[in-house]
């Protein structure tokens, strides 16, 4: 096991433990390697699910028409998508992610998907969002807050960005509500994901880490206490899929 000067930040990279400030480049390396086939193995490790996840969570932001959304960690756009559609024109979708592969696969998706005039690409870290004056209606991140770094120091960033009456959406991995589902999850994560990820990619290491990472990510009620702790108001949590997926809200008053 790799040992760390006394008194050096540490975190964790799945199961692994190793220094706070090697984590953003650890995790970049995963998304690098996966971004090509990043969109077909969400759609083979959920069994299409994933889709109906962002619908609820999109469903659930009461984005309308005109206002300014910043989705975190947007990836490949899935969550961007279906709110430039609920803002339209005159409306700003703000992509911000930390990985450049990523961010330019979400260009070529938006793109494609014919957005364009309502949207915005800035490659940013979640814990030192770039952002003054906006004033966001809504911000939301989606399957990205397990990567970071420091949770709390991520989740004050955005509810800082947030107008008076603007919403946080947090949609992640979570824990499952029974036993039964939590082993059977267990053995579906560990057993099934790694090897396809190695199958569809060629990386079955980048996928270890990222079903690890969920087993590392905080539980709801714990997360809805670090929202709270981050200066967020009447935080709720929806369990999806009987907790393998958490849609965590809180507003800024």
């Amino acid at each position: 096991m790799q040992s760390h000067p006394a008194g050096e930040e540490t975190t964790h990279f799945g199961f692994r433990k190793v220094a706070a400030d090697d984590k953003a480049a650890l995790v970049g390396g995963v998304f690098r390697s996966v971004a090509d086939r990043y969109d077909l193995m969400n759609d083979l490790m959920s069994l299409g699910a994933h889709r109906w996840w962002k619908d609820f969570a999109a469903n659930t932001s009461a984005v309308r028409a005109g206002q300014k959304v910043l989705d975190v960690a947007a990836g490949s756009g899935d969550m961007a998508r279906r709110f430039a559609r609920r803002v339209g024109p005159h409306g700003r979708v703000v992509m911000a992610d930390i990985n450049p592969a990523m961010l330019d696969r979400g260009r070529a998706h938006m793109r494609d998907a014919g957005f364009a005039g309502n949207i915005d690409f800035v490659l940013a870290d979640a814990e030192k969002l770039p952002f003054t004056g906006y004033g966001f209606d809504c911000i939301s991140i989606a399957f990205g807050l397990r990567n970071v770094t420091r949770i709390p120091t991520a989740l004050a960033s955005m509810a800082r960005l947030l107008r008076p009456g603007g919403r946080l959406l947090v949609l992640e991995f979570s824990q499952p509500t029974s036993r039964a589902l939590a082993r059977a999850y267990d053995l579906y994560s560990f057993g099934l994901i790694p090897p396809l990820g190695r199958l569809i990619t060629g990386d079955e290491d980048s996928y270890r880490y990222l079903v690890e990472s969920i087993r590392r990510h905080p539980d709801q009620e714990t997360l809805a206490g670090m929202m709270r702790a981050a200066g967020l108001e009447d935080v709720h949590y929806h369990n999806l899929s009987g907790g393998v997926v958490a849609l965590h809200t809180g507003f800024c008053y």
